[in-house]
């Protein structure tokens, strides 16, 4: 366990078990709402994918920071910080966060993101002094419904450049992961559009191929391409292969033979289209001059390594730097402590983005990359 003395009274080291009455006494001195239970700190201790400091003082529990790492990336959120009353002037804040980053950064982790109150000065002041950065708000986002400024920095020693300004949608059900990235685009090429469930799930009849199934019952690229193509959207389909996506999921020759029947008309409409046809592997060099012209690419992944599920879901990358690929997950967890803010502008190596594309055997890979017409 990593222990670091911060001066002569200070310990900081990873929290244990035996921390947690104290760290529930000092939540509750600290915090009128939106406090972390018992079970919750238990939980972070022992299974928990996070990071949680204490700091003592003679013996005495007088500060913590907490941690909440988002699998499979390069990020990593502040998700409390809290240090008792009358140690608030003794820099242990500074202290407890400085540890954070440098245990993340050894982690493996490259960019922090927190969220705090826009009136709480003093925290605001805290960050910007250690480099944080605004960079959004969220609307009606604590218990009491006020907003939240989001804030970040980044620990890796290079400049990263993103995609500015891309709208996010959080998709509502399971299967509606396709529908809701290609409600982001669609939004970033044009402010004015209102995104809404309704919204949604027209996407979703319209690009679905799935008819009475109990498996996985979301959108084939080809019927997200013709959606988007539609809508007026510059539409390029990449695929790796012409089998039918996500037939192998179904037992039921019937079903078998409805999804084939929607996907060859799929195919069918999209040769009397203007969409742009490419039988490739996908990857990041293949999205990347894409990226850099101004588009953006729903790209379909194995979510295994972002949450252990072995399911096809759909992401959309907004942008490529030399380093990382950054992409909007519309699957946010809300029952995991995750916001918007773990699931927007996600950096992931190359490397690691490579290994999450496709789905299936054989993996199956395609990318559905959209321009605005006035571009």
């Amino acid at each position: 366990m990593q222990t670091t003395k911060t001066d002569a009274d200070i310990v900081i080291r990873e929290a244990t078990l035996d921390d947690i009455d104290d760290l529930n006494t000092l939540e509750k001195a600290c915090f009128d709402s939106d406090r972390i239970s018992r079970r919750s700190f238990r939980w972070m201790i022992e299974k928990g994918h996070a990071l949680l400091l204490v700091a003592h003082s003679d013996q005495q529990l007088v500060g913590y920071v907490l941690l909440l790492y988002s699998r499979g990336t390069s990020l990593g959120r502040v998700y409390s910080l809290a240090v008792a009353a009358d140690y608030r002037k003794a820099g242990i804040a500074v202290r407890l966060m400085q540890e954070a980053e440098i245990q993340a950064l050894d982690d493996g982790r490259s960019f922090l993101r927190l969220e705090v109150r826009p009136d709480n000065y003093s925290a605001i002041r805290l960050y910007e002094k250690l480099g944080y950065q605004p960079f959004d708000i969220v609307t009606d986002y604590y218990e009491d419904h006020a907003d939240a400024l989001r804030m970040m920095k980044v620990l890796h020693h290079q400049p990263e450049i993103i995609h500015p300004q891309v709208a996010h949608y959080s998709q509502t059900t399971d299967f509606s992961c396709g529908p809701a990235c290609l409600m982001m685009a669609m939004k970033t090429f044009d402010q004015a559009l209102m995104l809404d469930r309704s919204l949604e799930f027209q996407l979703w009849r319209e690009a679905t191929t799935i008819f009475m199934t109990s498996g996985h019952g979301g959108c084939s690229p080809q019927g997200l391409a013709l959606s988007a193509y539609r809508r007026g959207l510059d539409t390029t389909l990449v695929i790796n292969s012409d089998m039918i996506p996500f037939v192998g999921g179904v037992r039921s020759e019937d079903k078998k033979a409805v999804i084939e029947c929607v996907h060859q008309d799929f195919v069918q409409q999209i040769a009397e289209s203007e969409i742009l046809q490419l039988m490739s592997p996908v990857d990041t060099a293949l999205l990347r001059p894409y990226l850099e012209q101004g588009a953006l690419a729903l790209v379909l992944i194995s979510s295994y390594r972002l949450n252990q599920s072995k399911s096809p879901h759909w992401v959309l990358v907004v942008s490529v730097s030399d380093t990382f690929v950054y992409f909007h997950d519309p699957d946010v967890d809300w029952d995991e402590n995750k916001s918007i803010t773990d699931k927007g502008y996600i950096p992931v190596t190359h490397q690691e983005f490579n290994r999450m594309l496709g789905y299936g055997k054989p993996r199956y890979q395609a990318a559905v990359i959209l321009s605005s017409t006035s571009h």
